[in-house]
């Protein structure tokens, strides 16, 4: 049975290029934790080394239900590691073509309000993807927590060069050329997509006529939106600028995204009364006129 520091490590959950992410137990505490662990590779380097310890230091610094929490740090046989909370609900990833056009608008929404905290505290994620997206099942509904930091930056510092980093699919196109300004409006561009992989399970399809010099973005061309049950067409509206190449059109931060996500396929559904259908309505209305008038009439 594996061990690192005074925990051990049942299986690991998730693996990347510098680091794995065991589920482990505390026996001090006796609950189940979360333990990620530079990987062998990468202890000499000192730069990662020094990056993987600022994620748990930023993790810490965040006091918030949205982010996931840090509980120790240690280093083991020159290993370095920190623990954190046990997410019990697996990540969007695993969630992706698998729940109801309502719940996944939900869910983004959350994954939003979650990256916006980030924001706020003046960093950029710069690797927003479903599987760094936790679902926290231990409050109904489902929470959205935010994880893997690997890659934040700070806001003040996301300006002339940068190194390329976050998954391309999720990249937005002023992310993805190591040189030029961003903000979160880079997170917002990467939270679409999401998005639209949640409602449609795929990513949307590339935009190849994108101007030379800077990589194909990402454009909603494959299933519209507005041809999934319970879905407003209108979502696509707000999914189709959250997705522009254009940062200035985007929703201008994650809370915005959230708000205007929501309203828009709130706006159809609140138009007519839910359960009933417009004609429905109409004949109901028509009966109840007919029945009043008929009462009138027998009590002259």
């Amino acid at each position: 049975m594996k061990h690192i520091g005074r925990y051990r490590l049942d299986h690991r959950v998730g693996s990347g290029a510098f680091a794995t992410v065991w589920k482990g137990y505390d026996p001090e505490l006796d609950t189940a934790v979360a333990v990620k662990v530079l990987a062998d590779n990468w202890v000499l380097h000192a730069d990662v080394r020094e990056r993987f310890l600022s994620e748990a230091r930023l993790l810490r610094r965040i006091e918030s239900r949205r982010v996931v929490r840090v509980h120790d740090v240690g280093v083991d046989d020159n290993r370095p590691y920190f623990v954190m909370d046990y997410v019990n609900g697996g990540t969007l990833a695993d969630r992706v073509g698998q729940v109801e056009p309502v719940e996944a608008l939900r869910l983004a929404a959350e994954a939003a309000e979650a990256v916006q905290v980030l924001h706020e505290a003046g960093f950029i994620h710069r690797d927003i993807k479903p599987s760094n997206l936790l679902l926290d099942q231990t409050s109904e509904p489902a929470r959205v927590l935010v994880a893997d930091l690997g890659s934040v930056k700070r806001l003040a510092d996301a300006t002339g060069y940068t190194v390329n980093t976050g998954t391309p699919a999720y990249m937005a196109p002023e992310q993805t050329g190591g040189i030029g300004t961003f903000d979160g409006r880079a997170d917002v561009y990467s939270l679409a997509v999401v998005t639209w992989e949640l409602l449609t399970g795929d990513r949307p399809a590339p935009d190849l006529s994108t101007s030379s010099g800077r990589s194909a973005s990402w454009r909603p061309q494959r299933r519209p939106v507005a041809e999934i049950d319970g879905v407003s067409p209108r979502v696509v509206d707000v999914l189709t600028a959250a997705l522009d190449p254009d940062p200035d059109a985007r929703p201008q931060d994650a809370q915005t995204f959230a708000r205007e996500l929501l309203a828009a396929n709130g706006a159809a559904a609140s138009a007519q009364p839910a359960n009933w259908p417009a004609p429905l309505v109409w004949a109901g209305a028509l009966a109840v006129f007919g029945l009043a008038t008929l009462t009138a009439w027998l009590l002259l």
